[in-house]
């Protein structure tokens, strides 16, 4: 089954595994170390990463390496642009109109 990216993104645990991949590759064990979890249970949460293509294993002798594949990421950077473009704007906007109370206050207080 192939899993939506914002689906793996949505639970915090994937989220700091996703953290600490993106340092380096990591074994389960050294993935599970970081957290108060079982390593049955982080092991979960690195299939379910897998599943949708952000997380990729890469076997080593005896020990299996899992890293990001940061690339899948852009995938949540572009539906994020979106958002950007409109945050952006209302800021600037924002900007605009603290300029104009601002303005505004310098001149009456010239005035007085």
């Amino acid at each position: 089954m192939r899993r939506d990216i914002f689906q793996a993104i949505a639970d915090p645990t994937r989220r700091a595994i996703i953290a600490l991949l993106a340092i380096q590759a990591m074994t389960p064990n050294a993935i599970a170390e970081q957290f108060d979890s079982t390593r049955q249970t982080v092991s979960k949460h690195i299939q379910i990463l897998q599943e949708c293509g952000l997380v990729t294993s890469d076997q080593k002798g005896r020990e299996i390496y899992y890293q990001l594949e940061i690339d899948k990421m852009k995938e949540v950077d572009h539906w994020l642009a979106q958002f950007r473009k409109i945050w952006e704007t209302r800021f600037n906007q924002l900007d605009n109109l603290l300029s104009t109370i601002k303005k505004e206050k310098n001149e009456q207080e010239s005035a007085i």
